[in-house]
């Protein structure tokens, strides 16, 4: 059984960080692409950040470029996701999702399993 265990969210004032974490166990996670997506209320969950299983290739929205990163450790079975100088606009559900294959993609169905989401809040 595949569970993916996002923790690491939380409240924030704007300018501020955080990191998540994202805890895969059921799947050969060397083998899985990563990514973080997020949904804010009234809105469609959109793409934050992609891995390779190599963490060598990244993919990055335009919205968090500079200012997010993400990485993993495959002997940990985790994926990151270290956001910088926060913004309002930020505040969403985050999820960590995983899909089979070596590259990151950016479509919500290009994924096949996902967490249960971290709430992030970002106040002005």
């Amino acid at each position: 059984q595949v569970q993916l265990v996002e923790s690491g969210g939380g409240w924030v004032q704007a300018g501020g960080s955080l990191r998540l974490s994202c805890a895969a166990s059921g799947l050969p996670f060397s083998g899985y692409a990563m990514g973080w997506f997020r949904q804010a209320p009234g809105k469609e969950r959109e793409f934050v950040a992609a891995t390779a299983w190599s963490g060598r290739s990244t993919l990055y929205a335009d919205s968090v470029k500079g200012r997010f990163t993400i990485s993993r450790d495959n002997a940990k079975n985790t994926v990151y996701l270290q956001m910088l100088r926060l913004k309002p606009e930020d505040t969403a559900v985050y999820y960590c999702a995983a899909r089979s294959g070596a590259l990151p993609q950016k479509k919500v169905d290009d994924y096949q399993y996902w967490g249960q989401g971290t709430q992030v809040t970002v106040s002005s």
